[in-house]
């Protein structure tokens, strides 16, 4: 796919977007700062259940790990909390604030910076964990940040990687919404959703371009898993607030999409060693 004319330009964009909106905040109230982060928790790991598995948190006691983009910050906190030696980076200052001040109101301690995945700094060897949710499909440079990711993890750490899968229910509502809804037929789910799902630049892959994109690691483990944006299980966002689209929200057949199983499902689960 090519990326913007401009990369820099498109990851300030990216930059933008989520400093207005870290992930997972949308329509949570702030006011009760411990009720804020206590219900993001809560949302969180009840829209996404199979998440805490993938991570296993508790595998990071004693070992150095690194959390790329940690918005705001429900994962890492759970690995601080299972006594990882963590360390944790995002594009955004709005996400490494909301950090900074949810392990204050926990009474617990790590490292944060602001910092970019396609260039991280820190040393070769580094890490024994590197875990990264739903962050590095939206860097301009992906096969970059990936390779980064290996850079810096030590011979035989585990890189804990979700991106987005291309041949999903979201690729394609967002496809039928922006494309085929408006007679723009010869576009494709990669070009809607690259324009239009989240951040500006929004990618999505196959397994197989999956698989490429971690070539250079000993192994790694891949599996897709529906998710809650392919039942339409989250509150809709203001690009959503139509009569129509409220309509489709309320008779859309969950009940199907479910009956398909985790074959077409957005989040795309990678488990890698060095």
């Amino acid at each position: 796919m090519t990326l913007s004319p401009d990369p820099s330009a498109l990851k300030d964009a990216v930059r933008e977007y989520w400093n207005a909106e870290p992930c997972g905040t949308r329509e949570i109230d702030p006011a009760d700062r411990r009720a804020f982060f206590r219900d993001l928790e809560q949302q969180r790991y009840e829209l996404e259940p199979y998440l805490r598995d993938f991570a296993r948190f508790e595998r990071g006691r004693g070992r150095k790990l690194l959390e790329i983009g940690v918005g705001a910050g429900t994962d890492f906190v759970n690995w601080v909390r299972n006594g990882a030696d963590a360390t944790g980076i995002d594009l955004t200052e709005e996400g490494i604030k909301l950090v900074r001040e949810r392990l204050d109101l926990e009474g617990l301690s790590a490292e944060l910076r602001v910092a970019d995945a396609e260039n991280l700094p820190f040393e070769d060897d580094s890490f024994d964990i590197v875990y990264s949710y739903g962050v590095l499909h939206h860097s301009p440079d992906t096969p970059k940040a990936i390779r980064e990711v290996l850079r810096v993890l030590k011979r035989g750490g585990t890189a804990l990687i979700m991106i987005y899968h291309v041949h999903s229910w979201v690729s394609w509502m967002v496809w039928g919404a922006r494309c085929a809804a408006r007679g723009r037929f010869w576009k494709s789910p990669r070009w809607a959703v690259f324009h239009h799902l989240e951040s500006p630049g929004t990618k999505v892959y196959s397994v197989a371009e999956a698989r490429a994109l971690f070539a250079g690691y000993s192994g790694a483990k891949i599996r897709t898993q529906l998710a809650h944006s392919d039942l339409l299980l989250m509150k809709s966002g203001a690009k959503y607030q139509s009569a129509l689209a409220r309509l489709a929200w309320k008779l859309y057949p969950r009940w199907l999409i479910r009956r398909t199983g985790n074959r077409f499902g957005l989040v795309m689960l990678i488990e890698a060693t060095k």
